[in-house]
């Protein structure tokens, strides 16, 4: 790495030392829906808390936690239960959150009316979010299930997390391209201090340009944190009932801003 990288990215961390998270191709019919259910605590067989769930032993949890710091910019959601279980306590206490839990929705293609949303106004949240996939050759249906969490309503809240994170796309304005990732990665890391977020947020740059390197901890770490630090978090907000809402004012009721630039061009 470069002194002047090196130097970039020591600034960059300057946000987050007093950091305290909150107490792909279009979507049409390139994919074949996966059959959704929601997580609950049901007995899938012998030691099964959940469809998906792979018990492990301790010497399996030794090791996927030791792996986990390491695969974080290519597993990105590997996670800690400590701050699994913030997250969740934060979402029992949130009317809209509580009810999510009690609800358990699902995003994917199985799930969304794609046709409700393609009829819905111009800068509708929900039309946006669709614009959002087709712009961007990416689906709700690529999000990997969860696997190793040995706990049914912690396992809903990381599988939660994995199917909102276009809709946090979509509110911030971030195309998926590389820098585009990382100001999502630096605004969750502080909305919800998960491991693999602010990991993801400091090593991810490593990959920019000098260019792109310079605007990133200039213009886009600054407003990505502003924005984290002043926004309810996202896991509380019930994004199936929003679709009708203006982009523009679910931003103003979060409290997000426009970027201070597109990023589009940028890599």
């Amino acid at each position: 790495m470069s002194a002047a990288m090196a130097t970039l990215l020591r600034r960059s961390l300057r946000p987050l030392r007093a950091f305290r998270g909150h107490p792909r191709p279009a979507a049409g019919n390139l994919f074949l829906p996966r059959r959704v259910c929601p997580i609950r605590a049901t007995s899938h067989g012998a030691g099964l808390l959940y469809p998906e769930h792979i018990p492990t032993s301790l010497v399996q949890k030794a090791l996927l936690a030791a792996g986990s710091a390491g695969m974080a910019l290519y597993d990105p959601y590997r996670h800690g239960y400590r701050t699994l279980k913030v997250l969740r306590d934060q979402m029992r206490r949130d009317p809209e959150g509580a009810q999510i839990l009690q609800e358990r929705p699902r995003i994917s293609l199985a799930t969304l009316d794609l046709g409700k949303l393609r009829s819905l106004p111009e800068d509708s949240f929900g039309r946006e979010y669709l614009r959002f996939l087709d712009v961007n050759r990416v689906s709700p249906d690529t999000r990997a299930p969860t696997r190793f969490v040995d706990d049914e309503e912690l396992a809903y809240v990381i599988q939660r997390y994995r199917e909102v994170h276009d809709m946090v796309h979509t509110l911030l304005g971030m195309p998926t391209n590389i820098l585009g990732e990382i100001v999502v990665k630096w605004f969750e890391a502080v909305q919800t201090g998960l491991p693999m977020c602010i990991l993801s947020a400091l090593f991810g740059p490593i990959q920019l340009s000098a260019q792109s390197l310079q605007v990133l901890v200039s213009e886009l770490i600054p407003w990505a944190v502003q924005n984290g630090r002043r926004a309810p978090c996202v896991l509380n907000l019930y994004y199936e009932r929003r679709w009708e809402q203006p982009l523009r004012a679910l931003r103003e009721e979060l409290g997000i801003t426009e970027p201070p630039r597109r990023v589009e061009g940028l890599a």
